[in-house]
């Protein structure tokens, strides 16, 4: 019986589809840098447009993957290069590509405020573990699947700037009227607890992807 080959970033797109119009569309309107990608599994769409980039994933096919030689460096070249096709897509030059496989939940060897963009998608509690991270007016790319995004949105030292949609494998971000967003359904006040202890969020009555928090200080 032929063995079944080993996951990659092209394999796992066919399941989640591209994200690399939604790192695009953050740098265009922020000078991003540097990100970290606690919980990433497969996905290498934010080193399409970032150039250092440290992901972080105690999955064994992530391990995997991210260790084969060459193999994240060439997928996300080759995307890159779909990217200057496309109308208003940026490229970057020469990627810098890192993973950590641990657990984020625990100390990672990443220095204290280096990344301007913190992502958590689908992951768990990525903010209250990997906030010390974050840089000054950093960014937090978050959504509410596990309910961070609904922390976020209760976080005092976090402010909306975006919110993030997408039709396919184009995303989009909105920048204004963002006051019509994270306003519960049900009219209750949320709690932050019932959130972490729950591990969802909360539904709102404008849905969106994702949302993009700034820090404040």
């Amino acid at each position: 019986m032929a063995q079944k080959p080993a996951p990659t970033w092209a394999s796992y797109r066919d399941s989640i589809g591209d994200r690399s119009s939604l790192f695009s569309a953050i740098t265009d309107q922020w000078p991003v840098e540097r990100a970290l990608y606690p919980g990433c599994y497969l996905d290498l769409s934010p080193s399409t447009a970032i150039h250092d980039v440290t992901y972080v994933d105690n999955d064994r096919r992530a391990a995997t993957y991210f260790a084969t030689p060459g193999l994240p460096e060439s997928e996300a070249a080759r995307a890159r290069g779909d990217q200057t096709r496309g109308e208003g897509a940026s490229a970057i030059e020469a990627p810098r590509i890192t993973f950590h496989p641990a657990d984020y939940t625990s100390p990672l060897p990443v220095p204290p405020h280096s990344t301007e963009l913190l992502i958590s998608l689908y992951a768990g509690p990525v903010w209250d573990n990997c906030r010390q991270y974050l840089a000054p007016r950093g960014l937090l790319l978050a959504n509410t699947s596990h309910g961070d995004g609904s922390i976020a949105a209760l976080e005092p030292d976090l402010e909306l700037v975006a919110a993030v949609h997408h039709s396919g494998d184009r995303y989009r971000l909105r920048l204004t009227d963002l006051q019509s967003y994270l306003i519960p359904k049900s009219g209750a006040a949320p709690d932050v607890d019932t959130i972490r202890r729950n591990g969802r969020g909360i539904p709102y009555t404008r849905a969106a992807f994702a949302y993009i928090f700034r820090a404040t200080s």
